[in-house]
């Protein structure tokens, strides 16, 4: 909706082309309430090719499912363990919907800012394009972050919020009390980005502003104060200027040009929306690519983090695989795994003990009672899987 936009996806678009960036479908922040599997699988691939159709460029960028990139669980987990249960109870969010029905809390709604914390720690960001209503989540994690680097050494960049000053929290229509939101039961509370134009001119014409007719940016004044501050963000003209040209002029004149502003500023991003979503191989293209390089970061971050913690290195860890880097602070290992393991039953020996070798005797003196049906049998009466066979063999 356009709440996104202008909380994210419009400086999403600056910032690629000054920094290194990584965009995320949080498809499992998702499922943190109800989802139809369905509609959910349909919904990612719509974010993400209006991603791409807001100006996200996915050959200079990197787009990903979060689910495709199994670090950010991984280290959920760790991070839960020096994340306090009072540092989670405290999160508004979760006190706000807590408090309205709480029978329907689920620990993953509880846990939410910890994975929020791993989504930005595992590429080691510098800025996170955030609404205002996110920065809570940010100094959590920030929070988070010190307290691991305390713990064990200075694994984890400390991110910084990019919050922009103007639009970057719109209230919805309806409640302009309230933040825009999607998730919003009420659809005419927000601006869908694919909305029709004759969908756009009803809900711009329902929206909610105040006593009196004159259109001025006010504390007081909520209604039309979010009306402005939207003209502002999608036309990029000054408040003061927007006052003054609709001095007098009254609301309704002024809802149906900011209809009409919306119409205008949403048809390119529908347009080049119908394109690529008419191409599901290039979606799937772009995703799989972009999952490529998030998990070749994330791993990266998530095999110093194992280290750090004293985790024994398996074969995929990268870190010790290509030797990253290392800061004086962090404990060197005290185990050294072979870079290749030998085959179990070449070291059996020294893992036997006196009850698995007579398994292992009483099991020898079985098959040597039906050798002579072992020979040159693929499948036969006295075994059940062509393993078995060339085992014997």
């Amino acid at each position: 909706m356009i709440g996104n936009y202008v909380g994210a996806m419009k400086h999403w678009v600056e910032l690629q082309a000054t920094h290194e960036s990584f965009f995320l479908l949080a498809d499992l922040h998702a499922i943190t309430v109800p989802q139809d599997p369905a509609d959910l699988q349909r919904r990612c691939l719509e974010f993400a090719a209006l991603v791409i159709a807001c100006g996200v460029d996915a050959e200079r960028s990197t787009i990903f499912l979060q689910s495709h990139v199994p670090a950010h669980t991984q280290l959920l987990w760790v991070l839960n363990s020096v994340t306090p249960m009072g540092e989670l109870q405290r999160m508004t969010q979760f006190k706000d919907k807590a408090g309205r029905s709480p029978a329907g809390i689920h620990v993953g709604l509880f846990d939410y800012p910890v994975l929020m914390a791993a989504d930005i720690l595992l590429y080691g960001a510098d800025l996170v394009p955030v609404g205002d209503d996110q920065e809570q989540h940010m100094e959590f994690t920030r929070r988070v972050a010190r307290k691991f680097n305390g713990l064990y050494g200075e694994v984890f960049r400390i991110p910084e919020s990019y919050t922009h000053l103007t639009g970057a929290r719109l209230m919805g229509l309806q409640t302009p009390t309230a933040k825009m939101s999607k998730s919003d039961r009420n659809a005419d509370n927000y601006v869908a980005l694919l909305d029709p134009p004759d969908v756009v001119r009803r809900k711009i014409k329902k929206a909610a502003t105040d006593s009196g007719s004159e259109v001025r940016h006010d504390a007081s004044k909520p209604g039309i104060s979010n009306l402005i501050t939207l003209y502002a963000v999608v036309s990029g003209e000054g408040v003061e200027s927007i006052q003054n040209r609709y001095a007098g002029k009254g609301y309704a004149e002024f809802k149906r040009s900011l209809a009409e502003l919306i119409i205008d500023f949403l048809h390119p991003i529908q347009a080049r929306y119908r394109a690529i979503a008419a191409d599901p191989a290039l979606l799937a293209e772009v995703l799989q690519r972009g999952a490529g390089n998030a998990r070749e970061r994330s791993e990266r971050t998530l095999s110093r983090v194992y280290h750090a913690v004293g985790f024994i290195p398996g074969e995929r860890d990268h870190r010790r695989r290509t030797g990253g880097g290392r800061s004086s602070s962090e404990r060197q290992s005290d185990i050294a795994l072979p870079s290749k393991a030998k085959a179990l039953h070449d070291r059996r020996s020294i893992m036997e003990t006196k009850e698995t070798k007579d398994v292992t005797a009483a099991a020898a003196a079985e098959t040597d009672d039906e050798s002579d049906c072992m020979t040159d049998c693929c499948v036969c009466c006295c075994c059940d899987t062509e393993e078995e066979c060339s085992m014997a063999e």
